[in-house]
């Protein structure tokens, strides 16, 4: 028998420690094991105001009657899905908009699927495709939401990298049948759901991920694509792979489409981490969300291209409901955002009203976010080691 010397084994990088201490409490272990009952629970909404609850959260659904057929004749609870790319700090359209529009759902009676994209990430060049600070931040992307209000109780996690390994064959041949039905020019259209302009250069490994994240669609038995606006092209092709299939797939996934949040400066139509002026991240200060917002642009009397009243419209109200701004010296409550924004083109409300309005309710949202990864030891070392990470597009 040959005999190898045993070489020492190396020190663990950072990274490498904060997964490692993370493992034991990662909650998608926990999430996944109580969750695999997908019996409908007893709802105190009614199928239609279930219905329009899930309508609520979407800027486009393609298809209500799908979505109706759906909510009326499947024997279990609907699956929602959305896809996240670990890349950097969260932002409040990631955390506040979309803890919103979870809570909405699974309220309605679905149960909600995130996958966590690390393998997309990593194809997608994010944190320069080094895989374990991709999956650092993935876990701080949980913390935040575990922190920002998210209800979890019908929300679980799940690892691409983890959970394409359990069925390899499954999950390739899936892939390898949606690229060999469609042209090589209809997936470079649908390269713009990675944050690609059309015309870009981009790696061949890029150029697998429309069909990538197509077949996720499938391979989680999704019954609802949740994701932004910004891919929907990604979700049609999975609509159209239902079609290309033999025998036919009769029921298309539900694309329920959400807005996507601007951000803070003129004329930016998606909120973007890579510029940190323009986004408020879900752990920034008070004093900081103060500063951001109040160099918002907030053009007076206008409502088209105005990041302030599209915060108070899917945030603010999306959330609470309704809004309280001092005007004239006297705090009225406006309980319809129609009636806000009505007020602020006549100038009844003043910009500076509205962002001091603003930047409270924001603070409010942020308040047990900030103090969770103040007072979590292990939420606090993450935040620290996202913060060190230089973000790449």
């Amino acid at each position: 028998m040959s005999h190898f010397n045993t070489l020492p084994t190396p020190p663990m990088t950072s990274e490498e420690e904060t997964l490692t201490s993370l493992q034991s409490s990662n909650p998608s272990d926990s999430m996944s094991s109580s969750l695999s009952n997908l019996t409908i629970q007893p709802n105190p909404l009614s199928l239609e105001e279930r219905i329009q609850l899930a309508l609520s959260v979407s800027e486009e659904c393609i298809s209500e009657d799908g979505l109706r057929q759906l909510f009326t004749n499947k024997p279990t609870a609907p699956i929602c899905y959305d896809g996240f790319e670990p890349s950097g700090r969260m932002h409040i359209a990631q955390g506040i908009q979309k803890s919103i529009n979870v809570n909405k759902l699974t309220r309605s009676g679905c149960h909600f699927v995130f996958w966590v994209a690390d393998w997309f990430a990593q194809l997608n060049n994010k944190m320069n495709g080094d895989l374990k600070k991709i999956q650092v931040v993935g876990n701080y992307f949980i913390e935040v939401w575990k922190a920002c209000g998210m209800d979890m109780t019908h929300v679980e996690f799940k690892w691409a990298s983890e959970e394409i390994n359990k069925n390899p064959e499954k999950y390739w041949k899936l892939v390898m049948d949606i690229a060999g039905k469609n042209s090589l020019q209809r997936i470079l259209r649908c390269c713009t759901i990675m944050g690609r302009k059309e015309g870009d250069e981009l790696s061949a490994a890029q150029i697998m991920y429309p069909c990538m994240q197509c077949a996720d669609v499938f391979y989680l038995k999704a019954d609802i694509c949740q994701l932004g606006m910004d891919q929907r092209k990604v979700n049609m092709l999975a609509r159209e792979y239902c079609d290309s299939v033999k025998p036919k797939i009769k029921n298309k996934p539900v694309i329920l489409s959400h807005h996507m949040m601007p951000g803070l400066k003129q004329g930016q139509e998606k909120m973007s981490k890579s510029n940190p002026e323009s986004a408020i991240f879900m752990e920034d200060s008070e004093n900081e969300v103060k500063t951001k917002i109040k160099k918002a642009f907030c053009p007076p009397n206008e409502v088209s291209g105005n990041p302030c009243l599209e915060y108070v419209k899917y945030l603010v109200f999306g959330k609470y409901g309704k809004m309280e701004i001092v005007v004239d010296g006297t705090v009225k409550c406006y309980e319809i955002y129609d009636i806000l924004e009505e007020d602020y083109v006549k100038g009844v409300i003043h910009p500076g009203d509205l962002k001091t309005a603003l930047a409270k309710s924001i603070n409010e949202m942020l308040k047990p976010v900030r103090e969770h990864f103040e007072t979590n030891e292990d939420a606090k070392q993450l935040l620290s080691q996202v913060k060190k990470y230089r973000v790449t597009k």
